[in-house]
């Protein structure tokens, strides 16, 4: 009989530790959901973030040192080559 009341007690304590689990499953669950929106937020700020900085440069640049402008015209070379070849490629389909 004493063996049925401590299995008793074991099966208790088990279902309380068992609830707990859960318990903490749903609280590590809700702040897991948290920080993935915070985290999503932080790459839309950083790529936001980083445009920004782009267009800053290209604007200082266009008021800034020889070397700014160099760069600056790399980039619009490149834009340049790019419409070329989209324009290569529509001609090439008609």
């Amino acid at each position: 009989m004493k063996n049925l009341v401590l299995l008793e007690e074991r099966i208790v304590q088990l279902l309380n530790k068992l609830k707990e689990n859960h318990l903490l499953i749903s609280q590590l669950s809700e702040e897991k959901q948290g920080l993935e929106k915070q985290n999503l937020d932080f790459k839309e700020k950083v790529s936001y973030l980083k445009s920004e900085n782009d267009s800053l440069k290209v604007a200082n640049s266009l008021l800034g040192s020889e070397e700014s402008k160099a760069v600056t015209k790399r980039k619009i070379n490149s834009l340049i080559k790019e419409v070329d070849f989209c324009i290569h490629q529509l001609t090439q389909i008609n």
